[in-house]
């Protein structure tokens, strides 16, 4: 048997000389105490006891008050009460204020050592179940671990699988390439001053890099087309945001990011297409992306005119303020610094930045 300790403590030396030889003639280490707060002394000082057996009716501090001390103090040691009083409701109140079990007066040897017994079985039960429960939240926290790795390896499958529809793009429309990658960077800045969230930023990272996706089953001699499309060729080019929506919605981790894709052309004032939204039945992230969009388009050379300025998109993007675009948005937009648009273009062009929505995330 290993060494279990118990702590007697009774204000009657018969009863505690009786208590501790029949305890340690069955193998257990017994201390004994002549009051409550001797008790609570050794209790504090000694090592570890198992089980602590008290008399209720003690001179000075009684046992129930000792018990009220120890349970909120020791909770983990387990208190046996000791009475002559043959009256179930003390026996009862000892209970309710946290005792394990109770002893009535004068008790036969085999009384005194099945409750001992008792409350070690279950004190060895507890033990067993807080082991149990360590190792078990060790392995939901190790399971748990290898769960997120696996769903970060995922997810940043996904974001290559994005950037090669991406590129399959860029390979379709020479015009506009780079395009993709520089109006989600845009995008994502301006989502990040408005204090969105990560998740909210993956959303509309993936959106507004897959905006143009649609574009892939617009025909060539539309897409490509070097002069003014006629008004039935603008009908055809489009329904770009309708393809390219029907094309990832049904694709779970893109769900959200097809809202953006579909809603990408749509202003803020019900002129837009394909529906005709207006307001903020436009989602938020088709309404940041607007205005990076636009920039992006001002600011890029094209066969019918030359680049212009950042400062120029942005005076432009102000006038259209509520018609166009959300005032709002267009509000924090104008308060960012020009540089900021200046530093993510050269990193793009320099190919200092590998594009993935993810990358996006915590950089502050």
């Amino acid at each position: 048997m290993a060494e279990q300790r118990i702590l007697i403590v009774d204000d009657e030396a018969y009863i505690r000389t009786v208590m501790a030889a029949i305890l340690e003639r069955a193998g257990y280490v017994t201390v004994t105490a002549t009051n409550a707060p001797e008790a609570q002394e050794r209790i504090e000082n000694d090592p570890p006891y198992d089980i602590l057996l008290s008399d209720i009716m003690m001179a000075g501090t009684d046992g129930l008050t000792l018990l009220d001390n120890l349970h909120q103090h020791h909770p983990e040691l387990l208190v046996i009460m000791v009475t002559a009083v043959h009256d179930i409701s003390v026996a009862m109140a000892a209970i309710r204020r946290g005792a394990y079990d109770y002893l009535l007066k004068p008790f036969e040897r085999e009384q005194l050592l099945a409750v001992v017994k008792r409350a070690l079985n279950h004190r060895a039960i507890q033990k067993q179940n807080d082991i149990y429960k360590y190792n078990l939240e060790q392995l939901v926290t190790s399971r748990t671990d290898l769960l997120r790795d696996a769903m970060n390896n995922l997810e940043r499958s996904y974001d290559i699988t994005l950037e090669a529809l991406g590129d399959a793009l860029d390979l379709r429309d020479a015009e506009t390439e780079g395009h993709s990658k520089r109006v989600t960077a845009y995008t994502i800045a301006l989502a990040r001053a408005m204090g969105l969230t990560s998740a909210e930023l993956r959303i509309i990272a993936r959106g507004a890099f897959l905006h143009d996706i649609g574009k892939i089953a617009i025909p060539d001699s539309i897409l490509l087309k070097p002069g003014k499309l006629t008004d039935e060729e603008m009908i055809t080019m489009r329904e770009h945001c309708e393809r390219g929506y029907q094309m990832i919605r049904k694709i779970p981790f893109l769900e959200d990011a097809a809202e953006i894709v579909h809603c990408h052309q749509e202003k803020f004032d019900g002129t837009g297409y394909p529906r005709g939204l207006r307001g903020e039945d436009i989602p938020l992230g088709a309404r940041i992306f607007s205005i990076a969009d636009t920039m992006d388009a001002i600011t890029s050379d094209r066969p019918y005119r030359a680049a212009r300025s950042f400062e120029e998109a942005r005076t432009e993007i102000v006038r259209c303020s509520g018609s166009q675009f959300d005032p709002a948005i267009v509000e924090v937009f104008a308060s960012m610094p020009l540089q900021i648009w200046h530093d993510l273009r050269s990193e793009i062009f320099n190919k200092t930045r590998a594009f993935s929505p993810m990358a996006f995330d915590d950089k502050e």
